[in-house]
This record gives C-alpha cells, sequence and structure tokens, in this order.
C-alpha cells in the first residue's frame, strides 16, 4: 500500500469502481461523484481498510458484497444515513475522510490496491490473529522446553561421569516430568 496517491489516481479509480460496480445505496454513488467533481475534498480522501478505527471513515458496499450497505463514523457515533454523511462531507471539506470500499475480491483487485493506503487508526494488535498467537505460543513453549531440556541432559550426563546415582535419577526424573508437562501443554490446531 502507498502512503500517497495523487489526485487523479483517486478520480479516475472512483470512475472505474462506478463503472464495475453497483452499489447497495443510491447515495453512495452520488457521494462518490461528488468527491470526483471536487478536488478540494478529494486531495482529503484516503482509501484504506477497516474504516470503522477511523476519526471520520465511511464504509460503503457493492451489491456484490455482504457488509452493510453504508456506514459512517464520526469520532463514536456511528449512522446509517449516507445524507448526514454527505453534509458532513460538504461542510468539513478540510478533514481527511477514510473511505473503505467492500466489494467482491478487494483484495485482490490491482485497482483498489493502487489507491490503498495505510490506515494509522489500527490498533497495533489488529492484524495479529488467534491463530497467530497460539503459534507463538507454542514456539515459546519448545523454546523453553528445548533450554530446559539441553540444561537437564548435560547435569544427567555429568551425574554419568561422576558416577553419581543419586543425581541421575533426580535429573532423570526430572527430564521425564518435563517431556510430560510440554506435551500436555500443546496446543493443536484444527487446519
Amino acid at each position: 500500500m502507498s502512503t500517497s496517491v495523487s489526485i487523479q489516481d483517486k478520480k479516475a479509480f472512483i470512475h472505474w469502481f462506478l463503472e464495475h460496480y453497483q452499489l447497495k445505496k443510491r447515495e453512495s454513488v452520488w457521494i462518490l461523484n461528488y468527491l470526483t467533481n471536487h478536488e478540494s475534498l478529494l486531495a482529503n480522501v484516503h482509501f484504506i481498510r477497516e474504516a470503522r478505527f477511523c476519526p471520520r471513515g465511511i464504509i460503503i458496499s457493492s451489491k456484490c458484497s455482504n457488509d452493510v450497505p453504508f456506514r459512517f463514523y464520526k469520532d463514536h457515533i456511528v449512522t446509517t444515513d449516507a445524507e448526514k454523511s454527505f453534509h458532513d462531507i460538504r461542510l468539513n471539506r478540510h478533514e481527511p475522510i477514510y473511505i473503505q470500499l467492500s466489494f467482491e475480491n478487494a483484495h485482490q483487485s490491482a485497482e483498489y490496491s493502487a489507491v490503498l493506503e495505510d490506515n494509522p487508526f489500527l490498533p497495533d494488535d489488529f492484524f495479529i490473529t488467534k491463530r497467530e498467537k497460539i503459534l507463538a505460543h507454542e514456539f515459546l513453549n519448545f523454546t523453553l522446553f528445548q533450554a530446559r531440556k539441553k540444561q537437564l541432559l548435560a547435569k544427567i550426563d555429568q551425574a554419568l561421569d561422576q558416577q553419581d546415582l543419586y543425581s541421575f535419577n533426580k535429573y532423570t526424573k526430572e527430564l521425564d516430568l518435563l517431556k510430560k508437562d510440554y506435551d500436555s501443554d500443546q496446543i493443536y490446531l484444527d487446519d
């Protein structure tokens, strides 16, 4: 995703989008057309993902999308009234507006990717999935297990070298317990 998109590129993208997709709300078409006809407004438009995190964001959906038809976020207020958002855009033309377009295969669209910008309002842990957290937990457990196992094996070797039966039995039991604990702590993911 790029950080700076020209007004001409935004305008060309909006025209392309409106030619290829039917929107769930006709007011969405009006808003997008209004933006293309006012370059000063278009300069403050940012196409992003996850508009719900933005201080002033809009979600516009095409008929081929399963998302909500239209949503406008301003600070902590959410509305589905496209006319209210249109008036807000007109009255606050110098404030940034973040637009998320929801349409079939949006994540695969080269046209959309060309105008997408990073969303500066996403929470830090937004992209960490439950699966990734589990994998990180498993990796940490495995690393700790390997380190402790290595220590115990060294102590077992030392006990053997010194013919210390008591220490050998002690560290062997600790190693067995470590292996059992590690095996019982495993989380298995469904693929």
